[in-house]
């Protein structure tokens, strides 16, 4: 605050809230950099040091701040002393980014050193190293080698003037002479940009010519040249940070396999994404299994670290890395330190890294001697407090629900230091832990206990483990069964038999207990969700009628006037009776597998239905049903199972099939009301496309699967069918019951593919797309369909117990041959029950008023017999055994409904 005080005194800047800022959080990048730019402005060189140093201790400098200060500090360079101390910065600017622009400053401050003893040498080598670091960058990496071609031809060009043309200056020439032609020979090798231009200038330099062998090596490069040309293209043109564009080099340089280029292209992409941790994972995993050069590992590792330290997966490799590369102990206690100091994002990742430190110390203990066993044991022990105070208060959990390090500690006690006291003792605060209701924890120290420890253990730790177990008890009883067949008495028998008995006697009250309770909830849930859908239909209907127009009410109106009540009576028979027979065609027309040929049009309008219908605005503009004379069977197809709420559906349908062919003419088919009744017709210009449309068939609409077939006159095709259903076992697919009504495709997908691989999942609903709980999926042979019913049936899914089974659909036969007429309410009979219950048609569509059955007999007031009848009757249309022969002749009036309807 003293500092900030006395700044602001001195400017009008922000640069005390900077000072400011860092003293509450010194991790704050941005401000650092702020700061930085603030002072540099100011010309407060002393403090732009020490802020500079500062931030290169938390963070990677980027290649512009290196750059300000490498050149801030040449501008202060008075003495030897201060280069060397601008060298040592140098130094550790190359080490953060493989930046050629910071390399071709550093050579080039080199080259203004080269008059001090060994000069020359060191900037020789300085270029050496640069080329090594960025000689094969294809864009910039030229600079680098014409500036050191540039350097010894200056030196050559020195030389040849103060020579004295003695013997030695001679040999001296020529040794320079040849490593000019080396540079170029070397810079040729390598595919560059702009090498064309590289190769005239060494054809004019070279006295005889450049040599074969050069220029086969400057073919290749140009070819690998051309091949590389498209990804820096794309480079140059896209915006930053260019990821994907990297991430497409880095794999085709790494398909090429030349290490040198893929290490290049990843330090040109971390230079740009160096906050991307998968991108460093990528490039030590290449390093430490590829180059394994242990300088260049471990700056990698150690770069990576600095960059994204809220990575555990780097930590971790950097630790293996060290351990691999020999690394001494102390360093490696370092990094880990470190690593523990990151700030990680989840309790998880401390436990990891614990483990991978801990796994360390393992490896270095020879349990013969005291010293690293002793060390081992400190750092379990200092763990255990670690995850419970440190963890746990930050996350509020210490991440090591199963206690995995406790599991490991008691396995290396009993295993290399025999000393199974302390073993159980672990496992003992490992069970207090809340882990004792998991049979795989008593299993595991039973197995413990089995391979170094006694039977009496053994047999202490099963019997705990069939009292406390409650996910899995059958199986931990059945463990404890069979170890008292190998080593137990008749009276350690007994008592595991009692105790399995009784455990397993009360784990089974307790699931039909619990069974109970659920299907209560799913009750009790499903009759929510039915008073929903109820209301919701409700609401449509009440909205609908709301969204009438007045010419529809005033039509009505005109209606009532016109016919008075018993006009209004009739109408409303009329309704009743057209209700009933549509939803008896749309049960046929939607089960058309069931019946050939639709039922005859009735024509029972009462008097003046007609005009009131020309005299509706809002009556449907298409046809109600389509005409042999309209329709072209050859030309048109037939589209059902849509949504009965289909927006728009002549327009949605037209566009769904305008890529089969010319659509001449969309119909959907609406109901008396106006209601769209789920199918239509489509004709095309042409029948050609006819093909294509079939092709649609079960495409979605509206999240539906829509029914594409022929259109077929059944009057003269009556044994037509258009859907065929399987009937016999699908062994490769599986059918689930007891789904939620909130279950969703892909929900049940991520559930069933744990089993096998899932080819299509069917979820079943009703007529209104509502679901029905039930589903199909298909695996890809039956052992995975057999796997997926063993593994899921009786699970568990948002509360709902599924009930799963390999697919057996009910049959579907019916007899439809053979019966020259049948009752209009008896359209389709019950079907037998079949492997998933009751079959669908369970009830009769009409009333009874509106059919009589047949008797055998029937007696006249005159005694006379009527003759036998032998068919029943619709008492509709008629037919060979009625007894009426009015009813023979002509349809029944509405009045004849009426009685029937109100007879009773």
């Amino acid at each position: 605050f003293k500092k900030a005080r006395r700044l602001k005194k001195n400017t009008n800047v922000n640069t005390p809230c900077a000072f400011l800022q860092l003293s509450i959080n010194a991790f704050d990048y941005n401000c650092h950099v702020d700061l930085i730019k603030l002072l540099r402005q100011e010309g407060k060189l002393h403090r732009l040091r020490k802020a500079r140093q500062k931030m290169s201790e938390l963070f990677p400098l980027t290649e512009e701040i290196w750059l300000d200060w490498l050149k801030d500090e040449i501008r202060l360079t008075e003495d030897e002393s201060d280069r060397e101390k601008v060298y040592e910065l140098f130094e550790r600017a190359v080490k953060d980014y493989v930046c050629p622009e910071i390399w071709l400053e550093y050579v080039q401050y080199s080259i203004g050193g080269m008059g001090a003893q060994g000069g020359i040498e060191r900037v020789r080598s300085i270029f050496e190293r640069a080329l090594t670091a960025v000689g094969l960058h294809m864009t910039k990496g030229a600079s680098i080698w014409e500036a050191y071609r540039e350097f010894e031809i200056v030196i050559l060009s020195t030389v040849q003037v103060f020579t004295l043309g003695s013997y030695s200056d001679l040999l001296q020439n020529i040794s320079m002479l040849e490593r000019i032609h080396t540079l170029f020979r070397r810079q040729l090798a390598v595919p560059l940009m702009d090498m064309e231009g590289t190769y005239a200038e060494y054809s004019d330099w070279a006295d005889d010519g450049v040599p074969e062998m050069v220029t086969r090596q400057y073919r290749r490069a140009l070819q690998q040249l051309e091949k590389g040309k498209p990804f820096e293209e794309a480079l140059l043109v896209s915006e930053p940070p260019k990821l994907a564009e990297y991430q497409a080099y880095i794999d085709f340089e790494m398909k090429e396999g030349d290490p040198a280029r893929v290490q290049i292209i990843f330090e040109r992409a971390l230079a740009e994404n160096c906050l991307v941790p998968d991108l460093w994972i990528k490039y030590t995993t290449y390093l430490d299994r590829q180059l394994k050069i242990k300088d260049l590992v471990l700056s990698a590792h150690e770069r990576a670290v600095r960059n994204c330290p809220w990575t555990m997966g780097l930590w971790k490799s950097y630790l293996l890395a060290l351990e691999r590369h020999g690394a001494d102990h102390q360093t490696v206690t370092d990094v880990f330190e470190k690593a523990l100091n990151a700030g990680f994002i989840q309790a998880t990742d401390y436990v990891e890294i614990w483990q991978s430190f801990l796994d360390y110390l393992r490896r270095r203990v020879d349990f013969k001697w005291s010293r690293e066993l002793d060390e081992l044991r400190a750092a379990f022990a200092r763990s255990l407090d670690y995850l419970k105070q440190d963890v746990e208060e930050r996350f509020s959990e210490s991440g090591d629900l199963s206690c995995t390090i406790m599991q490991i500690w008691a396995r290396i006690e009993a295993l290399h230091c025999k000393n199974m006291q302390k073993a159980r003792e672990l496992w003992d605060s490992i069970m207090t832990k809340g882990n004792a209701k998991h049979a795989n924890m008593w299993l595991e120290y039973y197995n413990l206990e089995r391979s170094y420890g006694d039977a009496s253990h053994c047999r202490k730790a099963l019997h705990r483990a069939v009292q406390c177990t409650s996910d899995y008890p059958e199986h931990v009883c059945d463990v404890l069964l069979n170890f008292e067949r190998v080593e137990g008495s008749l009276e350690d028998w007994d008592a595991a038999v009692q105790k399995t008995e009784t455990k397993i006697n009360r784990v089974k009250e307790q699931r039909v207990a619990e069974k109970e309770a659920l299907q209560a909830r799913q009750e009790e849930e499903k009759a929510e969700h039915r008073r929903k859908a109820k209301a919701d239909k409700k609401g449509q209907k009440k909205s609908q009628k709301v969204n009438r127009t007045g010419d529809k009410r005033k039509a009505d109106d005109e209606y009532e006037q016109e016919w008075g009540e018993d006009a209004g009576m009739d109408e409303e028979l009329f309704k009743l009776r057209n209700s009933i027979v549509t939803a008896t065609e749309e049960l046929m027309e939607t089960e058309s597998g069931l019946f050939g040929r639709r039922a005859p049009p009735r024509k029972t309008e009462p008097p003046g239905f007609r005009k009131n219908q020309r005299g509706s605005s809002e009556a449907p503009q298409q046809p109600q049903d389509v005409s042999k004379e309209q329709r072209i069977d050859e030309n048109c197809v037939f589209v059902s199972n849509l949504a009965f709420n289909l927006d728009d559906p002549e327009g949605k349908l037209r566009a769904l099939f305008q890529g089969c062919g010319t659509v001449q003419q969309v119909r959907p088919v609406f109901s008396m009301n106006g209601v769209f009744r789920g199918y239509c017709y489509v004709q095309f210009e042409d029948r050609l496309a006819v093909p294509e449309a079939l092709k649609l068939d079960r495409k979605e609409v509206d999240g539906r699967p829509m029914y594409v077939s022929p259109c077929v006159d059944k009057n003269k095709n009556p044994d037509f069918k258009v859907f065929k259903y399987k009937t016999a076992m699908e062994k490769h697919k599986i059918f689930i019951s007891g789904l939620p009504y909130t279950c969703t495709k892909e929900t049940l997908e991520d559930l069933c593919k744990q089993h096998g691989t899932v080819k299509a999942i069917r979820l079943v609903t009703n007529r209104s797309g509502k679901p029905k709980g039930l589903a199909y999926v298909e695996y890809e042979n039956e052992a995975q369909a057999s796997q997926a019913v063993l593994k899921m049936d009786g699970s568990m899914l948002e509360n709902f117990t599924l009930s799963v089974a390999i697919s057996n659909p009910p049959s579907r036969m019916m007899e439809d041959k053979g019966v020259p007429s049948r009752l209009l309410g008896a359209a389709m009979p019950r079907q037998p029950q079949g492997a998933r219950g009751k079959g669908r048609t369970q009830i009769s569509l009409l009333p009874r008023s509106l059919y009589r059955q047949s008797t055998p007999d029937a007696k006249a007031e005159n005694g006379t017999v009527s003759a036998p009848h032998t068919t029943e009757t619709d008492g509709v249309h008629g037919g060979p055994g009625t007894t009426s022969p009015d009813t023979q002749s002509k349809s029944l009036s509405n009045e004849d409904f009426a009685r029937m309807l109100l007879k009773k």
